[in-house]
């Protein structure tokens, strides 16, 4: 049986390619610029050679057809038909107060999922487009919701309740929700076995940091808090998006700058973040780059984010009361040992501590690393996070019958044997370049 799982934006998709039977990757990929104008497939199967193309892709449809017709192709497709495809498990964003768990697509799931867009004007349509560009192309197969605020349905009132009038909550559905939840979910169940501890004894706090960014207080195995609120706009800040601001900025500016509501919404979602305190640069790597060669603005971006990051680390520090582990995740938080600096420092008093050495090596997609420094009462981790896995073991579980919420389902990444092959086999490759990875390699148990 094949699992095909899509994360679509407004102008991307994001694909996996699973066989559950062997437990493997087969594929994965991304089509970039969708109905922008000059599309183009990225594509990774195992054993063959990247494959890249230009496509126009006017169309999520389009987009769609593409993706399937590569994974068929005589010379870099990994499947010989469309028939083994039994289910396709979709990234749904915003779940509001309906959707507390993955569930089944049908024509009363997205007439209600619809409902909810104005929580998530820059996802949830986008999601929705995906489902029904699939549900085109892939008559008959099952299509499966994976909702990216499940995981936080676990969270206190007094976590995800707002100080606001009752019936904003009552009438609008104006609460916490949070979002990177398979991330925050994978992270939880893969650091408990790596700390031999059971899951619902683990305290942990997850830094996701990537384009968009949130930070988890994960207590007893289940979520407490987390950085994002009603949207994906609140918390730290992100490559684009402002994250926590005074409310009184907005009507500041619509007040001196004439600016509309949807004006604001667009700055704050597209034009702020680091790239807003830029002016030029949104992707990290950029800012690390012009940091490097002294330019001030680049080094102030990387200040405040770390800052940022650091006083949320304390605040959920003091919400747990203990912590097992402080866990980076994600594109920055994986590859990005200067963010993970200014995050941590300082942090001493609170018994976290990183091995600078360590934490400067700590660059790797295909190996779970520890960065922790001497006399650290908190282990630190480097995870690279699987949230297809995640939506693919959800997808199986919904078409077979078998799902239930992750307080009573068992995943196979929480196993101590647990193994990754295709990242196993990237790994190999890591090592050849980099030999030195060996020694923060950390193995589960």
């Amino acid at each position: 049986m094949v699992i095909l799982t899509l994360n679509c934006g407004s102008s991307s998709v994001k694909y996996q390619v699973y066989d559950w039977e062997k437990k493997d990757v087969l594929a994965s990929g991304i089509i970039e610029r969708v109905t922008l104008g000059g599309s183009s497939i990225t594509h990774k199967a195992q054993g063959k050679a990247d494959y890249v193309v230009t496509h126009e892709c006017p169309t999520h449809t389009v987009a769609i057809e593409l993706i399937l017709h590569t994974l068929v192709h005589p010379e870099y497709g990994v499947i010989k038909d469309l028939s083994v495809i039994k289910a396709v498990g979709h990234r749904m964003v915003h779940g509001g107060m309906k959707f507390a768990r993955s569930v089944l697509i049908d024509d009363e799931f997205l007439a209600t999922f619809k409902e909810l867009n104005d929580l998530a004007p820059l996802h949830n349509p986008a999601n929705l487009m995906g489902v029904e560009a699939a549900k085109a192309v892939l008559p008959g197969v099952q299509q499966c919701a994976i909702m990216d605020t499940a995981w936080h349905q676990t969270m206190p009132a007094w976590a995800y309740m707002y100080p606001v009038p009752r019936e904003w909550y009552e009438k609008f559905m104006v609460r916490r929700y949070g979002f990177h939840g398979t991330s925050f979910l994978y992270n939880a169940k893969r650091v408990a076995a790596i700390l031999g501890q059971d899951p619902f004894k683990t305290n942990l706090i997850t830094a996701h940091i990537g384009n968009g960014a949130s930070i988890n207080a994960v207590k007893d195995g289940c979520s407490y808090d987390t950085s994002m609120g009603l949207t994906p706009l609140e918390g730290l800040v992100m490559g684009t998006r402002s994250g926590d601001i005074d409310p009184g900025i907005i009507f500041h500016m619509m007040r001196k700058a004439g600016l509309h509501a949807s004006d604001v919404e667009k700055k704050l979602n597209k034009e702020s973040g680091v790239l807003g305190i830029t002016g030029r640069w949104a992707d990290r790597r950029d800012i690390e780059q012009a940091a490097e060669k002294g330019d001030e603005i680049a080094l102030l971006a990387q200040q405040i984010e770390g800052y940022r990051i650091k006083k949320y680390i304390g605040a959920y520090y003091a919400a747990l009361g203990r912590v097992d582990a402080l866990v980076f995740t994600a594109g920055v938080g994986e590859m990005g040992p200067v963010t993970r600096h200014l995050a941590t420092q300082g942090l001493e008093n609170l018994g976290i501590v990183i091995d600078e050495k360590k934490n400067a090596l700590a660059k790797c997609r295909n190996a779970e690393l520890e960065i922790t420094g001497a006399g650290s009462k908190v282990r630190v981790f480097v995870i690279p996070t699987d949230e297809e896995l995640v939506m693919t073991e959800d997808s199986y579980a919904l078409i077979t019958g078998t799902y239930d919420v992750h307080t009573n389902y068992h995943y196979t990444f929480q196993d101590c044997d647990y193994v990754n092959k295709a990242r196993e086999e990237g790994l190999t490759k890591d090592l050849a370049k980099k030999p030195y990875l060996k020694d923060i390699i950390v193995r589960p148990c």
